[in-house]
């Protein structure tokens, strides 16, 4: 059951209408204890990426607007309904890229919309190479797709560019996020919503989430990792994409 009043989210001081939404579905804790887990391969891993994401992006779109739709059965006429929002997926290169497939199963219709940012490794500053936003925006939703939210830097960014646009709502869905970077986020965009499935409490020097999962560009596309024995390993550079 996803909770906006979970003690982490109340913990995190955050203005009365800000809206994290936080999972507490068990199936989801399990997934994403797989995926935390530095044993795990890049296989399993962009599996276990996908699927979490299905869960969260189910709870994402659960306040849609819908028109009616007339429609007959085997059975009969049934007035039922579809989905009246206008949706871009906004996966942040080139981590989000993994989160895609599940939100296009959710919705088929979405339009996707790339935006490539990476931390600079000694300010820790976002930096954009590349955006693939059209001219003028005809979007309602805009739902920008991280796996990890370390200190924000890069979502912060991407929502600043998406406001520019003109996208009037925009969610956020991530595995996990740092309270640090939450309360970061809120103190310059607080009216987006965030779908986490964890919050972790520590931000590393480097800002890093511990104990987080590591570099999630990195275990998916299985580059610049050290073996461990049995195991996948651990990460040796855990902030290009966060």
């Amino acid at each position: 059951m996803p909770q906006t009043t979970h003690p982490k989210v109340k913990s995190l001081g955050l203005p009365d209408n800000s809206k994290v939404i936080l999972s507490t579905h068990p199936v989801l804790a399990h997934k994403l204890t797989k995926l935390r887990d530095a044993k795990t391969d890049a296989n399993l891993f962009r599996h276990l990426l996908r699927e979490i994401t299905f869960y969260l992006g189910y709870e994402a779109t659960s306040d849609l607007s819908t028109v009616p739709k007339q429609i007959k059965t085997p059975l009969g006429p049934h007035q039922g309904s579809e989905l009246a929002t206008t949706v871009a997926l906004v996966p942040i290169l080139r981590a989000g890229l993994g989160m895609v497939e599940a939100m296009l199963d959710l919705l088929p219709n979405a339009r996707v919309h790339h935006i490539g940012m990476y931390r600079n490794s000694n300010s820790l500053l976002p930096v954009q190479y590349y955006n693939k936003l059209p001219k003028e925006c005809h979007i309602d939703c805009a739902i920008v797709l991280e796996p990890v939210i370390n200190t924000a830097g890069t979502i912060i960014a991407t929502v600043a560019i998406l406001k520019v646009w003109g996208v009037s709502q925009i969610k956020i869905i991530s595995t996990i996020a740092s309270k640090d970077g939450l309360k970061d986020l809120y103190s310059k965009h607080p009216e987006v919503e965030v779908i986490v499935a964890a919050i972790d409490d520590t931000l590393s020097e480097s800002g890093v989430i511990v104990p987080g999962l590591g570099d999630a560009g990195d275990r998916q596309f299985d580059t610049d990792v050290h073996h461990i024995p049995g195991g996948a390993g651990s990460i040796k550079r855990k902030h290009s994409d966060e």
